[in-house]
């Protein structure tokens, strides 16, 4: 751990004694709500929520979502290809999460070698997430909480009596010597406005810390992101945006897994693509009891990849989805109240070029109608209150044609009390039905059958019990968190269509920070424990629900120098040796997963006399130092698999200027 204290004490040194210089107010490291890009903030619900805000993710510049979370302890990603890339939350795979882009809804269980959500940072404006216990208006399917990413809008980038603008940026990274370029153009005229962005990123595969090449890393990503808006004089805004991620590139055979023991690494070429389509209408200038918002959208994820040179497998998930609210203004607060639906399919292609006999296809349907209703009240000066519930109505058909429909409820309530002006507590519990999810579509059998009353519905239980403190420059917090999942699908291609499995994680993080006017040091510190089955939990069985995290350190330090324009920062995650792995195939213990540091820091100059334009450099993996991301799949089978390990030492120069 030594490497890592070096570095944070190198930053604070920079930092700390500027700041005993400084007398502004304090303000709060960890916030509970983020500020969107019109001045309005996303809903919290009693303490639990977790905020990526425009302001951190234009300091932390994040190319993939390890770079996005860096900071946020319970929050793990694995395998260093964004394309595989599988994000966990309090120890819980995202499928398990209601996942939105824009308030559209992502059905992105396509193939377990690859990433569920494929999104680029550089898109957004802000995060918010809900571990564990989240609200009923965050959509069906929140077993384990809601994720929900929100892109930029014209409005966010435009500066008041500005009507045009727009900003170009070009980037070079020395490990695998990656090429990234990015125009984004917007305006407004009358009551319509426009962005338009488009990114592209080219490069040779990376090494690791000990020098060698790390299979199919190569970068071959283009996303880009339209958005078309009206506002009338009165309010009334409708919007539609078009999000498209694609990547096209060699990558390990199975995707998350560098190779197997005794056998020589391949690989294939992965073209994955996920689309974003939303229509949104809201009025801008809601009057207590009328505040509408309605959402229809389409999302697709498609993915083709060849088995074979004579064999090519191809699939494709979509989801026709929308939302119909209102917020009813109160006196203690608001109610959310409306419904939501989806039609989600799951397909999946196999073309075999030598013998079409051997050819087949298959697929899988859903669909469900939601109805809800959230209550978020003030009840006194120190005590808020979140409850809500909600109906759903789901159909289901499977791969053979059989269909059949289940229903169920769900609830949640969470709360805050203020102790003091300083101390503030929370918890809260939900219990969540979440009808049948679809097969991932890479091991569909169209031999399948199905129970004639239907699949186990999913069901889940979350609590939480949290703490914060602020006292003057300081902040605390810490929290104790559980969530179990029963009767979650895990079928496979031979071993059937009704297989479920139940899922155990608990945990506890504390954190702790000093801020000062322009900057701020914070550590955190999560303990993250799963079970599958009573077992504890392996990459293989905690497919799309968990893997094994144990003990992990985030790190954070920066420091503006205002008047000279700069921002120093540095980042640390260390992750402990984590010994109680289990290894399926056995029955026994698994390897041991290794304890690592890796340290990032960068430097920003935005130039007074040039303040358009902006200059960084960064240096991630400071000390080269070799490891695999501890949510990487595979590390606990050292006998038979090599995980896919991180970048070694690389340098990053950006420019940007904006316009």
């Amino acid at each position: 751990m030594s490497r890592s204290i070096c570095a944070l004490m190198l930053s604070t040194s920079v930092c700390v004694p500027y700041a005993a210089a400084q007398t502004a107010e304090p303000f709060e490291l960890d916030p509970i709500t983020v500020e969107s890009g019109d001045g309005s903030a996303l809903e919290s619900d009693g303490g639990n929520t977790i905020g990526v805000s425009a302001e951190s993710l234009a300091l932390h510049n994040p190319t993939d979502l390890q770079d996005l979370f860096i900071s946020e302890p319970t929050i793990s990603v694995g395998s260093s290809i964004p394309t595989s890339q599988k994000l966990y939350v309090n120890g819980v795979e995202e499928t398990n999460l209601a996942v939105t882009i824009d308030g559209a809804r992502q059905n992105n269980r396509i193939f377990h070698h690859n990433a569920t959500t494929l999104i680029d940072p550089a898109l957004l404006k802000a995060v918010s997430i809900d571990p564990g216990v989240a609200p009923a208006d965050a959509g069906p399917g929140a077993l384990a909480g809601s994720i929900a990413y929100e892109t930029k809008d014209a409005g966010d980038l435009l500066a008041e009596g500005d009507n045009f603008g727009g900003s170009f940026g070009t980037e070079i990274e020395s490990n695998g010597e990656t090429l990234t370029n990015s125009l984004t153009l917007f305006g407004r005229s009358g009551g319509f406005e426009a962005l338009g962005f488009l990114k592209y990123a080219e490069g040779d595969e990376r090494e690791d810390g000990s020098g060698d090449t790390i299979i199919g890393s190569g970068t071959s990503l283009l996303s880009g992101l339209g958005k078309l808006a009206y506002e009338s004089e009165t309010g009334h805004r409708l919007a539609f945006s078009f999000e498209n991620v694609q990547d096209d590139e060699n990558r390990p055979f199975r995707a998350n897994i560098g190779s197997f023991v005794g056998s020589e690494a391949t690989v294939r070429n992965y073209d994955l693509q996920r689309q974003n389509y939303v229509l949104t209408y809201t009025d801008e200038t809601p009057e207590g009891l009328w505040d509408p918002k309605i959402s229809i959208a389409y999302s697709v994820t498609d993915l083709a990849t060849p088995f074979t040179d004579t064999i090519l497998d191809s699939a494709t998930t979509e989801s026709i989805n929308g939302v119909f609210q209102n917020k009813f203004t109160l006196g203690l607060g608001s109610v959310t109240a409306g419904f939501d639906f989806y039609s989600d399919t799951a397909s999946f292609e196999e073309v075999n070029l030598d013998d079409s006999a051997n050819s087949y296809d298959a697929e899988e349907s859903s669909s469900n109608i939601g109805a809800f209703a959230q209550a978020r009240l003030d009840l006194t000066e120190v005590a808020r209150i979140s409850f809500g519930g909600r109906a759903d109505f789901a159909e289901f058909e499977g791969v053979d044609g059989s269909a059949f429909d289940d229903n169920g409820l769900s609830g949640n309530i969470s709360g805050e009390y203020d102790i003091t002006n300083a101390i503030t507590v929370s918890t809260g519990y939900s219990r969540v039905w979440g009808g049948v999810a679809l097969a991932e579509n890479f091991i569909m059998n169209p031999a399948w059958t199905y129970p004639d009353d239907g699949i186990d519905p999913v069901v889940a239980n979350n609590v939480f019990l949290a703490s914060t403190a602020n006292f003057g420059n300081w902040n605390l917090n810490a929290k104790l968190f559980k969530t179990e999942i029963e009767n979650a699908r895990t079928a496979g291609y031979s071993a059937g269509a009704d297989v479920t499995s139940d899922l155990d994680v608990e945990g506890f993080e504390v954190g702790v920070g000093y801020a000062w006017a322009d900057g701020l040091v914070r550590i955190g510190y999560a303990n993250i424990n799963a079970d599958v089955n009573g077992n504890n939990a392996d990459s293989f069985s905690g497919t799309y629900l968990t893997t094994p995290i144990g003990e992990i350190i985030t790190i954070e330090a920066q420091h503006s120098f205002v008047d000279l324009g700069v921002t120093v920062g540095a980042n640390a995650e260390i992750a402990l040796e984590y010994v109680d792995t289990y290894d399926v195939d056995t029955g026994d213990a698994g390897t041991p997963l290794d304890a690592y540091e890796v340290v990032n820091a960068f430097v920003e100059y935005s130039p007074a006399q040039s303040p358009t334009w902006t200059v960084r450099g960064e240096v991630s993996n400071l000390f080269d130092e070799s490891y695999a991301s501890r949510a990487t799949y595979g590390q606990e089978y050292a006998d038979s698999v090599i995980p896919l390990n991180e970048p070694g030492r690389s340098i990053t120069i950006s420019a940007s200027k904006s316009f």
